[in-house]
């Protein structure tokens, strides 16, 4: 983790003397790439020049406190030796959770990707649930939310509900919400009162940079279509829809949720471009495999991850054996305990700094 920082460090001082150079200004298109980059790289190594200056000011106050004679003195830098050491461990699980999850961790926009899966109508109003959850936690959050396309049922229910998140450390934090999430509850339409067990499948990808995922026109084939609604009098009159395929992955995007199709192909592009950019995060994430998947899993969609039992007020979450019987705050977007707990699982939150 120190070495990645390092290297992102080196890196982040050679975009700063590249983009000084009179040749590079010269060059609109390049500069603005480093721009991006530079951008994409400072909280980190913000935060990581920040833990640096305090290591070596915890050296030198040791060695202050070693060869101090007068008590009162020594007292008062281990007052600050103390503070100093609180600080650098809160740096040090920072940077741990933001580098958890590889580049994609810096990534501060995403799409999640919502599907009902088993249970007919009852699974379609959990994952409206879901997308409920997410978007007012994102609200909490300050996060801002932007719909892709969502596929209602005649109930009110989602059968797909694809969204985008931007904000600061976005996916940092909702990165493990990927894999098959269960409810159980009573059907507003079951006259027995009986508990009926339904599913639905989430998928979180970090949104690419440009720089990032290069698509060429000549790859792409792009069709527009009319989008349609739950009723004959939802439906739209011109094809604002768009569909876009890229040939030499065989991804296939689809946007409908605006009136403009012009506004939609841009989402559409957005969309499979983060869909491009997870394949080829797929690398990565293999090199990390064993150590999440005795942590949080693989984050496949097929694996459950997570049960919300209504009737008991409890949510399950099944990777870290964490339950919380406070289901109605979750649901209402208050999420905060379960990520943490997620996070802490994940990046090993009471490992201390090496010295």
């Amino acid at each position: 983790m120190l070495q990645d920082l390092e290297e992102k460090l080196k890196r982040f001082d050679q975009l700063e003397q590249q983009m000084a150079d009179p040749v590079t200004a010269g060059d609109p298109a390049r500069l603005a790439a480093m721009a991006r980059e530079h951008g994409r790289l400072a909280k980190s190594v913000t935060k990581f020049r920040r833990y640096k200056e305090l290591t070596a000011q915890i050296k030198e106050t040791k060695s202050f406190i070693e060869g101090e004679p007068d008590a009162e003195m020594r007292a008062f830098y281990q007052t600050e030796l103390d503070s100093m050491q609180k600080s650098r461990l809160e740096l040090w699980v920072e940077l741990r959770r933001m580098t958890t999850g590889g580049d994609a961790a810096e990534t501060n926009s995403l799409f999640m990707e919502i599907r009902a899966g088993t249970g007919g109508e009852e699974a379609a109003l959990f994952a409206r649930d879901l997308y409920e959850m997410y978007t007012k936690y994102a609200a909490k959050k300050g996060w801002k939310v932007e719909t892709m396309d969502l596929s209602p049922t005649e109930r009110g229910g989602f059968r797909e509900a694809v969204f985008s998140i931007q904000g600061d450390g976005v996916y940092q934090e909702l990165q493990f919400e990927s894999g098959g999430h269960r409810v159980q509850r009573v059907p507003e339409t079951e006259a027995q009162g009986r508990v009926h067990t339904s599913a639905a499948t989430v998928a979180v990808l970090p949104e690419p940079s440009e720089v990032q995922i290069d698509i060429r026109n000549e790859d792409l084939n792009v069709e527009t279509m009319r989008a349609g609604g739950p009723g004959g009098q939802h439906q739209n009159k011109t094809e604002s829809a768009v569909r876009i395929t890229h040939r030499p992955t065989g991804v296939v995007v689809v946007c409908r949720d605006d009136k403009s199709q012009h506004k939609n192909r841009a989402k559409a592009m957005r969309m499979l471009r983060s869909r491009i950019y997870e394949a080829k995060l797929a690398k990565d994430a293999a090199q990390r495999a064993d150590q999440r998947r005795t942590q949080i899993g693989s984050g496949d969609r097929s694996e459950r991850i997570r049960t919300y039992n209504f009737p008991q007020n409890r949510l399950t979450d099944h990777r870290i054996g964490l339950t919380l019987y406070q289901l109605d705050q979750i649901i209402a977007g208050d999420m905060s305990e379960v990520i943490d707990s997620l996070q802490k699982a994940t990046t090993g939150d009471e490992l201390p700094p090496p010295e």
